[in-house]
């Protein structure tokens, strides 16, 4: 990471990593095991038999209470259709939230999944005892109910619960809402899109708020919401039975973030980073970015692809086993780079929520030794579509400029005048520069009149490449104006004509070539089009 703001930081205006979307599992402790349900309705409710219609009895009350709930506080409740993204059909409901600064459940989805429960059946042969049941796991399809809600620490978040027994409950966070709160409350300015930080006032904030995220804070929410949610039990019950939840992460996204203050050099590095990492990114090289070393009995996925979300919104991927490491652009603002992990197994962690710190630094490392690989892949030159660019028309208040096309001999011949302007401290006039024009390239006034110079130093000057004394009517180059004038008049003079010349007119004798190095390199670039053209010939 730190090479690769080292080489590239003159173009980046900030960069940060956190926790991005965050996937939890709450299980009840006295419930989730079949001796605990059995204990807990024998012993606790007092049933001699456990049978589908108690288990039935407690799903029914639940569902009942979170229709009464619905209807006490007014929100909406609705079955989730076929086709429909949840986060977007609840988008309306969550900024009416924010307009009152309201905190709570603003919506509740119904959906029909598959999700874990009990399956009661009767012995096969008669045993001892007459009301003995054989209880064990099993996986069915149910009524799961989604609670949205805007917490004052979390942010957005979403609670799942399963309205069977064991009533398991899966939690939907994103560290970006967190980090969005910590700055509101801090009072540093921001902008922010989607799960992105786009500008902060304070760079320093942004990271301490993403690190501050902990498992300490997340549980704390966590408990409550469920207390306030989750299926109820009476007092008797919470006495005699542990039915607090433990929390297991079950999906985990943690990413670097690398805001530029332009889009250009974004699109460029992600494209050469794609075309670098598809052929570089071995798998012995996978193996060694994820930290492990490969050997021969590897399970899992284990290569790279360039997948096509959307149209012209490509992402790298690395697969190794249950994780992928992505590479995307976003916004023609930032580049991102995301690791997400299904299991944390893969990489020597355990899943209960307790561990996140060790999740977040072993995953800083990953990234690291990516992001560090990328930056020694990505330290050449690259294509930059100068010619095309100023070739293009500019607009300058409400006057159409036109563009700079590099075989126009006027500007050819101007840029050279410009580039020797030392002795000219204060700048040229026009008609010093129309005098100097008309004496190195012997032309005559009517073939370049001064208007027609003027002409082309509006041009120069519209594309930033020639600026004015405020004072007077004096031209100079400016620093960009240098670069391009040095670029195409080497263009012209040094590579293209030379070259060309050897093409169509005359091909100096290789035998009696002067001793010099350029003449030698003008001989191997001719032997290498050459060659080309006879390639595509062939082809």
């Amino acid at each position: 990471m730190e090479l690769f703001t080292q080489l590239f930081g003159d173009l980046l205006a900030f960069v940060y990593h956190c926790f991005d979307r965050i996937v939890i599992h709450g299980y009840l402790t006295g419930l989730s095991r079949p001796e605990h349900v059995v204990h807990f309705f024998r012993a606790v409710v007092g049933a001699p038999v456990i049978t589908k219609e108690i288990l039935s009895e407690r799903t029914n009350h639940y569902q009942s209470w979170v229709e009464a709930f619905a209807r006490n506080h007014r929100i909406p409740i609705e079955w989730a259709e076929k086709g429909i993204r949840k986060e977007d059909f609840v988008l309306r409901w969550r900024r009416r939230m924010v307009r009152k600064n309201a905190y709570g459940v603003y919506f509740i989805f119904k959906s029909m999944e598959v999700g874990p429960t009990f399956r009661i059946s009767v012995p096969k042969y008669p045993t001892k005892d007459p009301n003995y049941r054989i209880i064990a796991h099993q996986r069915s399809r149910f009524t799961h109910y989604y609670f949205y809600i805007r917490d004052e620490v979390l942010g957005p978040i979403v609670m799942r619960v399963g309205s069977f027994l064991p009533f398991q409950a899966t939690y939907y966070l994103n560290g970006h809402s967190f980090i969005e709160h910590q700055l509101r409350a801090a009072n540093v300015d921001f902008r922010k899109d989607d799960n992105a930080f786009l500008a902060v006032s304070n760079v320093a904030a942004l990271q301490a708020a993403a690190d501050k995220l902990s498992p300490e804070i997340i549980r704390k929410r966590l408990d409550y919401w469920t207390f306030v949610l989750g299926p109820k039990f009476s007092a008797k019950e919470r006495r005699r039975v542990k039915l607090s939840r433990s929390y297991a992460i079950s999906q985990v996204e943690y990413c670097f973030n690398f805001v530029f203050k332009r889009n250009f050099p974004i699109h460029k590095l992600f494209e050469r980073s794609c075309e670098l990492g598809l052929w570089r990114l071995t798998a012995h090289k996978i193996a060694k970015v994820f930290g492990t070393r490969l050997k021969r009995n590897h399970r899992g996925k284990l290569f790279t692809v360039i997948d096509q979300i959307e149209h012209g919104h490509h992402v790298f991927r690395t697969y190794f086993r249950n994780a992928v490491l992505r590479q995307y652009e976003k916004f023609s603002m930032f580049l991102r780079n995301e690791l997400c992990s299904n299991n944390l197994y893969d990489f020597g962690l355990k899943k209960r929520l307790d561990h996140l710190d060790e999740v977040r630094h072993k995953f800083q490392s990953i990234i690291n030794r990516f992001a560090g690989f990328q930056a020694q892949w990505l330290n050449v030159h690259t294509d930059f579509p100068l010619l095309q660019r100023i070739a293009l028309p500019i607009t300058v208040g409400a006057v159409r400029h036109p563009g700079i096309k590099i075989q126009d001999t006027r500007i050819i011949r101007l840029l050279e005048v410009l580039l020797h302007a030392g002795t000219q401290v204060g700048g040229w006039t026009a008609r010093e520069i129309h005098e100097a024009i008309l004496t190195t390239f012997d032309l005559s006034a009517g073939a370049y009149g001064l208007n027609q110079l003027r002409y082309d130093l509006r041009k120069l000057k519209a594309h930033g490449l020639v600026e004015r004394d405020g004072t007077r009517y004096a031209y100079l180059l400016t620093r960009k104006g240098v670069q391009v004038a040095l670029l195409l008049l080497f263009f012209h003079k040094r590579l293209c004509g030379p070259l060309a010349n050897s093409r169509f007119h005359h091909r100096p004798n290789a035998q009696h070539r002067p001793d010099s190095r350029l003449e030698l390199a003008y001989h191997r670039a001719d032997k290498a089009i050459e060659k080309i053209v006879d390639l595509l010939a062939a082809a």
